[in-house]
């Protein structure tokens, strides 16, 4: 059973499930985990992105964790990129991780400046 968090909790994620079909953007200070179907774009602290998940939009957070597919750019201050994963697109990036083979066909930019512009 899941737990649902209450007023004075304030870190509760955004959970797009397996099956689910989402059409717009999704902005939050917290974390975004997706494991459907996300047309538009997300901005959150962290965004895991599960071996079924999809998204076909921009990504702009602190923390990428990508499993399944990213159809459009990514702007992260660290990538983790793992085996099974696809990306097209470009991922700007400060500290990138890549684990197994991954189906990257997408540009990487290593980012300059300061870490927490």
């Amino acid at each position: 059973m899941l737990a649902f968090t209450n007023a004075k909790e304030k870190t509760s994620p955004t959970i797009i499930g397996a099956g689910c079909k989402l059409t717009g953007d999704i902005k939050t200070d917290h974390s975004v985990q997706i494991h459907g179907n996300v047309i538009g774009n997300i901005t959150a602290d962290t965004v895991v992105i599960g071996r079924g998940g999809r998204v076909a939009g921009k990504i702009t957070a602190t923390n990428l964790f990508l499993h399944g597919t990213l159809d459009g750019p990514a702007i992260v201050n660290t990538a983790n990129v793992f085996s099974n994963a696809q990306m097209t697109g470009t991922l700007s990036y400060y500290t990138l991780n890549i684990t197994g083979n991954t189906g990257l066909e997408c540009k990487l930019a290593k980012r300059k400046g300061k870490k927490d512009e």
